[in-house]
């Protein structure tokens, strides 16, 4: 008899960004593919949201999900998307 081998589940990922400089009282929330973002002033918000679609597009470009990059590589790539701004 044999034993059923338990089979890995495959590496998930996902980014949270939070933001606390909310002061009009609106609760902002934004669910994407492998990110989601609670809070922030409408500015922040806006700002979170472009950096995880930038970071899902150069990912997507590179032929890449985020469960398969470094987080050294994927702050690299925060900080390109950051400095092309």
């Amino acid at each position: 008899m044999s034993v059923p081998r338990e089979i890995p589940e495959p590496a998930r990922a996902a980014m949270l960004g939070l933001a606390f400089d909310a002061e009009d009282g609106h609760k902002r929330i934004t669910r994407g593919p492998n990110f989601l973002l609670f809070g922030g002033s409408h500015e922040t918000h806006c700002v979170m949201q472009e950096t995880a679609v930038k970071i899902n597009e150069h990912l997507d470009r590179k032929g890449k999900n985020l469960s398969d990059v470094s987080a050294e590589e994927l702050c690299d790539v925060v900080h390109n998307i950051h400095r092309a701004r």
